[in-house]
């Protein structure tokens, strides 16, 4: 099978602020938004976590047009940062890589977690309250890869990977491709969809239909 070429060079360079040129002006009132608030946390704790996406490079002038990532862009320039790490796009109309994704996913998060940083430095980088934070360390236990690679892009209650750990592989993905094409990843749907699987499909039979109320 031949290799597709990728959209993307995979490792993310350097490159100089000033060299980077938005291609939509940030929304008035997006200062004042939970998500420019919790990128700002984030990037004052502990980086820049998520790379900017931009085009190559223009040929006379050297300036990169930014893909993805404005509201990081703009809180980056209002700390007085020089460069960021960025993802080149190859093929500006195919590139697809997080294009969609303007805030932390949960799976991020966890994964932010998952670096040994410091509770109370996570709880600033995530704007939440950091007795919020153990709840994220499991977040993951019990889920199928599968299903965890589908959730990645997503932001869902801890509450849903309690259910969902309730149900073997092969229900877990079926319930997470189902409230993924439904946009709906709230716990009232995945405990609609725990009620009537299968008692095979279940990792702990009885208890886990007996007990999905306290999900």
């Amino acid at each position: 099978m031949p290799h597709l070429p990728l959209g993307f060079v995979p490792e993310p360079l350097t490159i100089p602020l000033d060299q980077i040129l938005p291609t939509r002006k940030t929304p008035q009132g997006a200062i004042y938004t939970r998500k420019l608030k919790q990128i700002r946390s984030s990037i004052v704790a502990v980086g820049l976590i998520e790379p900017l996406t931009i085009g190559n490079a223009d040929k006379a002038t050297g300036q990169h047009f930014l893909l993805d990532g404005h509201i990081r862009l703009f809180v980056l320039r209002d700390l007085d940062y020089r460069d960021a790490p960025c993802f080149i796009a190859t093929d500006d109309e195919a590139y697809t890589y997080n294009n969609r994704i303007n805030r932390f996913s949960t799976i991020q998060e966890h994964h932010m977690i998952q670096r040994g940083v410091s509770r109370d430095r996570l709880a600033a980088a995530l704007n939440m309250d950091v007795s919020y934070v153990p709840k994220k360390i499991n977040l993951l236990d019990g889920l199928c890869k599968e299903a965890a690679e589908v959730l990645k892009d997503q932001q869902f209650s801890t509450r849903l990977s309690q259910i969902l750990r309730k149900m073997k592989p092969l229900r877990q993905m079926e319930c997470v491709e189902l409230m993924v094409s439904a946009n709906n990843l709230s716990v009232a749907y995945a405990q609609a969809l725990l009620m009537p699987t299968p008692v095979k499909l279940l990792v702990e039979s009885s208890k886990a239909k007996n007990e999905w109320r306290h999900a």
